[in-house]
């Protein structure tokens, strides 16, 4: 690939503004053009010079001399019979990632990675028996979200409406590109899209739950908790070991008092595992001590892990319970189970 070959060039999007104003100027070019390359790169979502029609051509080629713009490209695209579709994305060095545009009645999310592998081994979830390679940059995050905007907008005339990183990898574990990329998504000079549109969902790393609340963030915070109790959440989420439930109790707290964003505590029921009426008060004690409300969501089965998915019958009684309990409770239906695209299916099958 191009991008390999052109080892010797900068990536043009790691540059900041400022750094990019002294580029142009200490090549005998106006400082302001930095501004439009920016709105080239970052709002147009520009792939190559050539596409800068209102710089020079000299300019674009003093650019393509010193910089280049390495890109993710879709590798393989699946359709699922509900209209979820799963993309597989080549990086510049080769590693494959996947993301999913899920289209509903009222809404068109993106849901994107963040690394490429994982390295927290939950047992439910199929990412988790990849190995971690690499933290993605924001360009990368923010290139997943822009093709997806585009297949949503081909395929469906519709636009995004929300994202979430609930894909590949833990997203606080690559807290500074992360970040980095949500800034560009929700900029004026970027993509413009809300934070309270974009959501981010965690394993649980306390200190960084509580650097969010520090950094005062806009977006949505989820916790994919699964079990409130420490016992049954070590067995299948080896992170609780060194960050409990006490641990995590006291930096969403603290997260919430920073910021004043509600968190969403994400249940997976899982059949004769924590799906009991005992299962349900932990829930719901759980859910007290903290600004929140409950997403229950289908277990979608993987090769690697003999979990199953609880009864229908179980799923609404834990959730009349926590209702009847003050407690706000939605049901999420698994979307892409088909094409190995719902939530703990993404592994880079075909």
């Amino acid at each position: 690939m191009s991008t390999v070959v052109e080892q010797h060039k900068k990536d043009i999007r790691k540059l900041t503004v400022e750094e990019l104003r002294t580029f142009m100027s200490e090549s005998g070019e106006p400082s302001y053009r930095a501004n439009q390359v920016y709105e080239w790169l970052w709002k147009k979502s520009a792939l190559s010079f050539d596409e800068m029609t209102n710089l020079s051509k000299k300019t674009r080629a003093l650019l393509a001399s010193n910089f280049n713009i390495p890109t993710l490209h879709v590798h393989q695209k699946q359709i699922s019979a509900d209209g979820t579709i799963k993309f597989s994305f080549r990086l510049y060095d080769g590693y494959l990632i996947e993301g999913v545009l899920i289209p509903t009645e009222d809404r068109i999310t993106a849901c994107i990675s963040s690394q490429v592998g994982c390295s927290l081994t939950c047992s439910f979830c199929a990412t988790g028996y990849l190995e971690r390679k690499r933290n993605l940059e924001p360009s990368e995050l923010y290139d997943q979200v822009v093709q997806i905007k585009k297949q949503s907008e081909t395929i469906y005339g519709r636009p995004l409406t929300n994202i979430v990183l609930m894909g590949m990898g833990e997203p606080l574990l690559n807290y500074g590109n992360v970040l980095k990329a949500i800034d560009i998504i929700t900029s004026d000079y970027g993509l413009a899209m809300s934070p309270k549109r974009i959501t981010l969902s965690t394993a649980g790393i306390a200190k960084m739950i509580k650097k969010l609340g520090d950094d005062n963030v806009k977006f949505n915070l989820a916790l994919s908790l699964h079990a409130a109790n420490d016992e049954k959440r070590n067995k299948i989420m080896p992170i609780n070991e060194s960050n409990s439930l006490k641990a995590l109790t006291e930096a969403l707290i603290y997260f919430y008092n920073k910021t004043k964003n509600k968190i969403t505590l994400e249940y997976i029921l899982f059949r004769d595992f924590n799906d009991s009426m005992e299962d349900a008060k932990q829930l719901l004690e759980f859910s007290r001590r903290i600004p929140c409300k409950v997403n229950i969501i289908e277990y979608n089965p993987i090769k690697e892990a003999a979990f199953v998915n609880t009864t229908p019958d179980k799923t609404e009684k834990i959730k009349a319970y926590l209702e009847q309990n003050d407690i706000v409770v939605n049901i999420r239906r698994s979307r892409g189970k088909d094409i190995d695209a719902a939530c703990g299916q993404l592994a880079n099958r075909n």
